[in-house]
């Protein structure tokens, strides 16, 4: 992995990404990258379990929810600092994945993308009866508590960069899983789940595995989220909508490659925002989503990244 071109370029490609706004001092330019890694964060982990074993999660969104819950939760209410909460709330998110991928993963196509909207709702609703994380009104954070980080606004920059570092870690962990024997056989109880448990591949462990790791890294981003908002509240933690706009992210850019959801992240983004900036488009954009899903199902099933490593065969080099 360390002796890879294509590890050192996407590396390179995020870290600059990432510090352009440290180093311009620019709160817009922070605010903007902070969603766009976040969402590469969302999508890239979302990609493990997706991309390399072909399992379709709509309720992804829920280790967001949830451990953004958890870790607010040890802030508010225990004192906890950033650091150690967010921490927390990835390990609760991915403590939660290995307990439902015992369950839900001996299911296969259409049952598990239910099963996993069921789990979704049947979280949120917990979580909006549950009293001690606010019940339906959620939890706020007294603003003396960013005193210990130098202010509101070093706050937020702190959160920046700690996101930055979550997400560079989830790509480097997502490029880790591609080229390993572990990622070999994802995919190849992706290619033909019976076949791989025949050849030996241990395929219940290395889907739980997947489902783990994958809600490893949208748990601890969450805590970032609400710690720089504020407030959470389960309206805002479970949106349903995000699992989806995180699918086509996903796909836009490529499953199953590192680059493809770093770069569906970025172009979603940016079309969302012009489409939410819009007049005339504001009220549509998930419209324009699911309609962008159909085409690229239909039209590039690989994604941007797998059209172009087709279409220009040296890409692959430098494009994992």
């Amino acid at each position: 992995m360390w002796r890879s071109i294509s590890w050192w370029f996407t590396f390179l490609v995020l870290l600059g990404a990432g510090l352009w706004p440290i180093a311009s001092g620019s709160a817009t330019g922070r605010e903007d990258m902070f969603l766009i890694l976040m969402l590469v964060t969302l999508a890239s982990s979302l990609n493990i379990l997706l991309g390399y074993t072909g399992y379709v999660n709509f309720g992804h969104i829920v280790f967001f929810g949830l451990g953004g819950y958890v870790g607010f939760y040890l802030m508010h209410r225990h004192g906890w600092s950033l650091g150690p909460a967010m921490i927390a709330g990835g390990l609760a998110t991915a403590a939660l994945a290995l307990i439902l991928g015992t369950i839900i993963l001996r299911l296969r196509g259409a049952y598990f993308a239910l099963a996993t909207i069921g789990i979704h709702e049947a979280v949120r609703a917990f979580v909006a009866n549950f009293e001690p994380f606010g019940g339906a009104t959620g939890m706020s954070l007294n603003f003396a508590v960013y005193q210990a980080y130098g202010g509101a606004a070093q706050a937020l920059w702190i959160a920046y960069g700690v996101l930055l570092v979550v997400t560079l870690l989830t790509v480097g962990i997502s490029f880790a899983v591609k080229h390993s024997k572990f990622g070999l056989g994802l995919m190849a109880i992706r290619e033909d789940e019976d076949a791989a448990l025949v050849l030996g591949v241990r395929g219940p462990w290395a889907k739980t595995m997947a489902y783990a790791l994958s809600a490893l890294f949208p748990g601890m981003v969450g805590v970032l989220f609400f710690f720089k908002n504020g407030n959470i509240e389960p309206g805002d933690a479970f949106r349903l909508h995000l699992s989806i706009e995180t699918l086509v992210m996903v796909m836009l850019g490529g499953q199953g490659t590192v680059w493809g959801p770093i770069l569906g992240a970025a172009l979603y983004e940016r079309l969302r925002g012009y489409l939410l900036t819009s007049p005339l488009f504001k009220s549509l954009h998930l419209a324009f989503a699911g309609m962008l899903l159909l085409l690229i199902i239909l039209f590039v099933p690989a994604g941007v990244i797998g059209w172009l490593r087709a279409r220009f065969p040296a890409t692959r080099r430098v494009i994992a």
